[in-house]
């Protein structure tokens, strides 16, 4: 399986057929919060490999209130785990204490969940502190035969976090966001590419990027995509990942650019003309 060691793709298949009956019984039996903190607790050893008496603690203290559980991994806070009752549903309110005992702790992940239910949530912490919902499992629906389920709850292991999967799972979906694109579209270098190939179509249409942009921003990309908090923060990494882009292209020497240029021109092999027949 992509990405994913063979003893932890075992355990996860291991556990996921273990723990989706014992899920199952629970939510019919309507088990309580303190139940189901124990098949929570069960299922971050059993299924995301952390070590029960090390790295899953419980009831921590912050600032006189308590947080259900966290894992923990070098002795340092990974994420906080804000547990409710199996048969409760999971709503954004829940997790605002959470998120707020993990902006005092600067711990960037917080999990709500209610054992079947599993929310990842990432806490930006800017003015005002910040969370987006990362990734949502409903671990009854869980495939053990479906890779792509499986990475998926890898990327929840402890073994998962020490590879960085789910900060890399996030960069990922930050870089595909409808605000990132809607900012790359407006840029110089795309409105440009877009009237290159406009031209195409009318050549004698006399169209430039300040029209295009226009188009784009009236017509084609939703006003929730270029407004606000979010669409600011695109379009400021665009410009710095831009800026540094232009600032590495002046500092190369002629001997660079001839090397980068060398690198992308494909090689032909020569091939030896077939010797003749006997």
């Amino acid at each position: 399986m992509a990405n994913i060691p063979q003893r932890v793709s075992e355990r996860l298949v291991t556990g996921i057929k273990k723990f989706k009956p014992v899920l199952a019984a629970a939510y019919d039996n309507k088990a309580n919060e303190s139940n189901t903190v124990i098949i929570i607790t069960a299922m971050l050893s059993e299924v995301f490999g952390y070590d029960t008496f090390k790295e899953i603690t419980s009831e921590i203290a912050i600032r006189g209130t308590f947080c259900d559980l966290a894992t923990k991994i070098d002795e340092k806070i990974q994420s906080l785990i804000e547990a409710k009752a199996i048969s409760q549903e999971l709503k954004d309110i829940h997790v605002m204490q959470a998120v707020s005992y993990a902006s005092n702790q600067g711990v960037d992940w917080v999990v709500l969940t209610n054992g079947m239910h599993w929310h990842i949530y990432k806490v930006t912490f800017a003015k005002p502190i910040d969370h987006e919902k990362i990734i949502e499992i409903n671990f009854l629906d869980v495939d053990h035969h479906n890779i792509a389920h499986l990475e998926m709850l890898f990327r929840l292991t402890k073994e998962g976090w020490e590879k960085s999967a789910l900060k890399d799972y996030y960069q990922q979906k930050q870089a595909l966001s409808k605000f990132s694109i809607g900012a790359i579209l407006s840029t110089d270098a795309v409105l440009n590419l877009i009237r290159k190939n406009l031209r195409l179509i009318s050549p004698d249409a006399k169209i430039n990027a300040e029209q295009i942009r226009s188009v784009l921003e009236n017509e084609v990309i939703t006003k929730e995509v270029l407004e606000g908090d979010k669409a600011d923060e695109a379009r400021r990494k665009i410009a710095k990942a831009l800026k540094k882009l232009e600032k590495e292209s002046e500092e190369e020497t002629p001997t660079q650019m001839i090397q980068k240029a060398a690198e992308n021109i494909p090689v032909t092999l020569p091939i030896a003309p077939a010797p003749p027949p006997a």
